[in-house]
């Protein structure tokens, strides 16, 4: 089949810096391919060149004259005067764009809190975002070319958005995307292009394949490096004895890569951090106690009853809007709640990672002001580190180093704040959306220093492999007050969400007595009952691993501690069904 788009020995610089180098390829129909890279290093220039809204230095770009291409950019969309309806539907009434089944399941996931008839002047910027998106989806093109179609989505739009693509690829759309969010790659790529020191590297699959296929090119790369070397080594040892040097060719193992990631240890000690957690914030963090929160007639949070121990590592998801950074505000001390109390812990050093920037200078530079912070940091695995060296591994180098703050771009800044957290050594991490702006070779830098962190790390994030990846429990704000567990993590509240919105309304009846509050009242004590007894049986659980580790050698004992095991899994899956039984709304 045709390529829809193609590049021939394309080159494209700014000033001295070269993008793009002699690069050649091309995307075809029913193509999906995910563009990633490092900020900087070409990825949003790769697709204004296919887009011909950017004319390379040098090579040829061929686009099909048949093809139409919908284009979804970080810039502003449409004129202000025109309204939403005006740039997603033509302007039709909601009669007629509504009886198009496609039209209606992508204005209802996507457009459900914003009425048609408002102006765009009038949305935010991640409004404004959306209704790009949605008109993009709406067009009637061979190829969408999406930059960062996930931002300012929350995790119910993504899958939505997935879903609705993997089943518009089959009828044969094809699309190119530039995001981080790496779950969303996973789900909806059929090729990677990875864009790095002006060349870009093909690669078959999802974001899995990706990393697969570029760990085994890297071990390959190290041992042909490991093997250059021992030849050198040879020939140096044949010129001095004159004995001829004698190789073997190494046979190639397509199973490397799998092997390599089967020896390779979780990413984190789970019993370890806790225990070193405890140490050095003792058995208290948070207590919320009957804590309730409104905003105009909305009830954020009511009657809210939540403990957080050391070494907790929780994600929060929910819609927008249901009052996420509010509790994030609320347990750093920014906000003060309506009713009830807040106990926190004596020991806790908190670091807040908000969604603004506006607490760094922007006349400062980069290295001046990390180093008026601390000049020297250990970090939580006992490493020292300085703040060049800290810099450097997050992507700060040569003139990056003495560069303005106001002149660093947004994921750039979002780094540089990240980077400060570290070097207050908090042993209590807060962080709203962490993952905006960052390119994936950052988020992955980010990740490993959490998996050594000990500490209590509350999350809020639209970005599921950051999440899933990072954190240990999942919470729900549900919007209607409650927060609650979610064992089964992110796919649970999806499945919650679908549920809800499937589920007929209900009947009109008079108003609810006193009966229906204490029915209410009394479901969420026994949730809060129902979740202290699984973190006991879970610390069980896990202290049992550890006693079984420690007698490895001793037969008798590790038969006795296994029944133990067996018992305390049993109270736990118990313990967990009830959980789901009582969480029923």
């Amino acid at each position: 089949m045709a390529n829809l788009v193609n590049l021939e020995s394309v080159t494209h610089g700014f000033g001295t810096r070269i993008l793009l180098d002699d690069v050649s390829l091309g995307l075809g129909a029913g193509e999906v391919i995910g563009v990633v890279g490092r900020n900087g290093d070409g990825k949003t220039t790769l697709l204004r060149i296919l887009t011909a809204r950017l004319t390379p230095d040098a090579g040829r770009v061929t686009i099909s004259n048949t093809a139409s291409i919908g284009v979804l950019t970080q810039e502003t969309i449409g004129d202000d005067h025109q309204s939403i309806r005006d740039w997603i539907v033509d302007g039709e009434p909601d009669h007629v764009w509504a009886a198009d089944s496609d039209k209606r399941t992508v204005v209802e996931s996507l457009l459900a809190d914003l009425e048609l008839d408002r102006r765009l002047d009038t949305l935010s910027g991640g409004e404004r975002r959306r209704v790009g998106l949605a008109a993009v989806l709406l067009g009637h093109h061979d190829l969408i070319v999406l930059d960062e179609p996930t931002n300012h989505l929350d995790v119910e739009a993504i899958a939505f958005l997935a879903s609705y693509l993997q089943g518009r690829v089959k009828a044969g759309l094809a699309m190119l995307v530039v995001s981080h969010d790496r779950w969303f790659l996973d789900a909806v790529c059929t090729r990677i292009w990875e864009v790095h020191d002006g060349v870009v590297d093909a690669y078959d699959g999802g974001y899995a394949a990706y990393v697969l296929a570029r760990v085994e090119r890297q071990r390959q790369a190290s041992a042909n490096e490991a093997r250059r070397k021992n030849l050198a080594r040879k020939e140096l040892a044949w010129l001095r004895r004159g004995a001829p040097a004698r190789t073997s060719k190494p046979k190639f193992r397509i199973d490397a890569a799998n092997q390599l990631i089967a020896g390779e240890p979780e990413p984190r000690d789970k019993i370890a951090l806790q225990a070193f957690a405890v140490t050095r914030l003792g058995k208290d963090v948070y207590d919320l106690i009957n804590v309730d929160y409104a905003i105009a007639d909305r009830v954020l949070l009511d009657k809210l009853t939540w403990s957080i121990g050391p070494g907790d590592r929780i994600g929060l998801v929910g819609v927008n809007g249901a009052g996420k950074t509010t509790l994030l505000d609320l347990l750093a001390d920014e906000r003060e709640p309506h009713a009830g109390k807040i106990k926190r812990g004596k020991t806790i050093r908190l670091a807040y990672l908000s969604q603004t920037v506006g607490e760094l200078d922007d006349e400062d530079r980069v290295l001046a002001s990390v180093k008026r912070l601390k000049e020297e940091t250990k970090l939580a695995t006992g490493r020292d580190a300085s703040a060049s060296s800290l810099l450097e591994e997050f992507g700060f180098t040569g003139d990056k180093l003495v560069a303005r703050i106001g002149d660093l771009s947004g994921g750039e800044r979002r780094r540089l704040q990240f980077l400060r957290l570290l070097l207050t050594e908090p042993n209590v991490l807060i962080l709203d959306e962490p993952t905006n702006d960052l390119d994936i070779d950052t988020l992955t830098v980010i990740e490993d220093y959490l998996d050594s962190w000990p500490g209590t790390l509350i999350v809020v994030s639209h970005d599921r492999y950051f999440l899933e990846r990072i954190t240990d429990a999942t919470y729900a704000l549900l919007g209607d007050g409650s927060c609650v567990m979610l064992p089964g993590g992110v796919d649970e509240y999806l499945d919650r969400r679908a549920r809800a919105k499937s589920a007929p309304p209900a009947p009109a009846t008079a108003p609810a007595g006193k009966s229906d509050a204490a029915a209410e009242r009394q479901r969420k004590k026994d949730l809060t009952r129902i979740e202290s007894q699984l973190d006991k049986v879970t610390g069980q659980i896990d202290q049992l691993h550890e006693a079984m580790t420690a007698h490895a050698s001793d037969f008798e004992k590790l038969a006795e501690l296994g029944a133990e095991l067996r018992t305390a899994e049993a109270r736990r899956d118990e313990l967990e069904e009830a959980w789901l039984e009582t969480a029923e709304p």
